[in-house]
């Protein structure tokens, strides 16, 4: 019997060490993955050597980005993409999505439980993203709210009825590392 019970024990130390280590192995080998890989883009003898290249170019790039030299060149380039219709719409698309995310003017920041269906319990995270819609001829009381998917980094668009959407008291970050996870990061509480 005790047998049996020390077997139980050790099965389930066993188990909570796969818990433990699996994900830690798995996020530091594909942390050395990706830094073979990007390493591997400029090919020099020195291991390391080659992402610090690469570090250094991007940076420069973004150094030269906002000085005069760059701006010219830059101007140019938009304006070559934005008369090939395709590329014209990813592009705006794309920088959109880059400035909503990380510039000066970002969209997801203001977090919202949605009612998807009238006379429903069903709501979904999101962030309202558009308040007013008449420049797509939409009516007013409707806001366009952007819901990500978890695991992803994609998301729905949806028009919804004011009524439908409910801002939270929550930061931002906090709500969008939560929807990305599925539900099963850690969000710390407040303390300010």
């Amino acid at each position: 019997m005790k047998l049996r019970s020390l077997l139980a024990h050790i099965v389930s130390f066993f188990l909570r060490g796969i818990l433990l280590v699996v994900p830690v192995t798995i996020i530091i080998y594909g942390i050395y993955q990706l830094f073979l890989w990007l390493d591997r883009i400029i090919p020099l003898d020195i291991p390391g050597l080659g992402l610090l290249s690469l570090l250094v170019i991007i940076t420069l790039a973004g150094w030269l980005g906002s000085t005069i030299l760059f701006r010219p060149l830059a101007e140019l380039g938009e304006e070559v993409l934005q008369r090939i219709p395709i590329l014209k719409t990813i592009y705006d698309a794309l920088k959109d999505l880059v400035g909503a995310l990380v510039g000066n003017k970002r969209s997801f920041d203001r977090p919202v439980l949605v009612r998807m269906v009238t006379n429903s319990n069903l709501e979904k995270l999101g962030f309202i993203t558009q308040d007013d819609l008449s420049v797509l001829g939409i009516p007013g009381n409707k806001v366009a709210v952007y819901l990500p998917h978890s695991f992803a980094w994609s998301g729905n668009l949806y028009i919804v009825p004011t009524e439908n959407v409910t801002p939270i008291n929550a930061r931002a970050g906090d709500v969008m590392k939560f929807i990305v996870s599925g539900g099963v990061a850690h969000v710390e509480e407040d303390n300010e």
